[in-house]
């Protein structure tokens, strides 16, 4: 077996000589590593690492801040190539040549264990009720420009923190997960996200928890304001990474209406004053929120078993700058409509199938029919934006689905691999390939499309 002790390198100061410490040489029990144990800090003669080592003659410790090796209890460093393995492992790294290769390979790597997998294309386990926190890491780890940032630590490990902030603990855990996820000398074809979750309850002070299911939605809306603000993001001059990749604008026309139960005399000389003439506001958003029709109450015997189905496009045309829509609070009622002004390089939709009331959360199940290509918003953009705005046409990479009952309910995604232009299915530790045609019957949730930029094409494989 090998021992892992989790911080500080040893000294004379618990208990050994420094001389001993610095002794480094090749160790007669490296043949002997089969599994994995975990100890506290130090190897001092009274530590558990130490203890453990003359008991039942585990030799072989890891230092997982240092990433050293020692043979306990002669307490020597090791130092030997073929131990390099375990280290990548614990912290994979990524030159610029291959994370600019990433995209362009459809070769299967080998796991120690002997099972293949494709990088990125991943399993995640699910320790309770995380798996929609999963999904949601599997889409943002397959947006590339997203994945390349923190795929390379030196992008982000000199950003400078508030004393005693602990929100950059995200940014650390979530690109030590993506290493990971795209590590091509991985043990096993799956992955744990327990450090990015453990740092996700921490950071979200328990809104978002490892043993409770959680709504994707939210969690995705919570995760990508809380990397660009740990990162150093403002809400409107400061970008980030995560502000390139996603941000979109669009202006929001807002007109009040007089209540509904005043005479319509009233209700006419109302709408001439000031407070009901409408308003435009420009306004960011990282994704778009589309809305489902209502999905039939009484169903007789016949359309027991049909599904409601509606186009994307229908969905869409919320944003066409011409369609209103009706907003209300407790006391006043207001028609908005909305027009988009900027489309992101990646664009999100968030399909609400959820409605809460005082009683309980009921679901949509309303089928949305999309093609996975060649989706074009040249329309939803004002006519001065279109002259500008070169490419509007975008191809879907990610879907996540909801299966189930709202509050019973489990979550898988699809994810399309650049690489090999094949579309994958994730759910927790399991991966099977999938027909594109497949993807458009699920109950689709999330989505992350694409814009294709300077004469793309499509390389999806149908």
């Amino acid at each position: 077996a090998f021992g892992v002790e989790p911080s500080r390198p040893f000294s004379s100061k618990n208990g050994r000589m420094d001389s001993e410490d610095r002794r480094s040489r090749h160790c007669p029990y490296l043949d002997t590593i089969n599994s994995l144990s975990l100890f506290p800090t130090g190897r001092g003669l009274k530590s558990h690492a130490y203890i453990h080592s003359v008991q039942f003659s585990h030799h072989v410790f890891l230092n997982l801040h240092t990433l050293k090796f020692y043979c306990l209890p002669d307490n020597y460093e090791i130092i030997d190539s073929s131990l390099e393995d375990i280290t990548y492992v614990l912290k994979p790294t990524f030159t610029k040549q291959q994370i600019a290769n990433l995209d362009k390979q459809a070769k299967l790597s080998r796991a120690y264990d002997g099972t293949t997998y494709l990088p990125g294309i991943v399993g995640l386990n699910n320790i309770k009720a995380n798996d929609y926190a999963n999904a949601v890491l599997q889409a943002l780890s397959n947006v590339p420009p997203l994945r390349n940032y923190f795929l390379e630590e030196d992008n982000y490990k000199n950003i400078k923190r508030p004393p005693g902030d602990i929100m950059f603990l995200l940014v650390q855990r979530f690109g030590e997960l993506m290493r990971k996820l795209w590590n091509p000398r991985n043990f096993k074809a799956h992955v744990s996200p327990h450090e990015m979750l453990q740092a996700v309850v921490l950071c979200s002070k328990k809104t978002f928890q490892i043993t409770k299911q959680g709504d994707g939605v939210d969690f995705l809306s919570w995760f990508l304001n809380a990397l660009h603000s740990a990162l150093g993001g403002t809400k409107k001059k400061k970008k980030t990474i995560v502000t390139d990749v996603f941000q979109g604008s669009m202006r929001i026309f807002t007109k009040k209406l007089p209540h509904p139960d005043l005479p319509a005399e009233e209700k006419e000389q109302l709408l001439h004053n000031d407070e009901y003439q409408e308003t435009m506001v420009e306004s960011t958003f990282m994704y778009l929120t589309l809305d489902l029709p209502t999905a039939p109450l009484y169903k007789d015997e016949k359309e027991q078993l049909i599904i409601p189905q509606v186009p994307l496009f229908n969905i869409l045309a919320k944003f066409n700058g011409i369609t209103e829509k009706e907003y209300k609070t407790y006391k006043e009622n207001f028609l908005k409509r909305f027009q988009l002004t900027k489309l992101p390089p990646y664009l999100i939709f968030c399909i609400k199938r959820f409605t809460k009331n005082n009683f309980f959360v009921e679901k949509n199940p309303t089928i949305v029919n999309f093609p996975i290509t060649n989706v074009d918003l040249r329309e939803y953009l004002s006519e001065e934006v279109q002259a500008v705005h070169k490419n509007t046409t975008y191809d879907l990479i990610a879907n996540i689905v909801h299966d189930g009952k709202p509050s019973e309910g489990s979550y898988r995604i699809h994810v399309l691999h650049h690489g090999t232009g094949k579309w994958y299915e994730l759910q927790d530790l399991q991966v099977t390939d999938i027909l594109p045609q497949m993807i458009t019957l699920s109950e689709a949730y999330i989505q992350i499309w694409k814009r294709r930029d300077n004469d793309e094409t499509n390389q999806q494989g149908a």
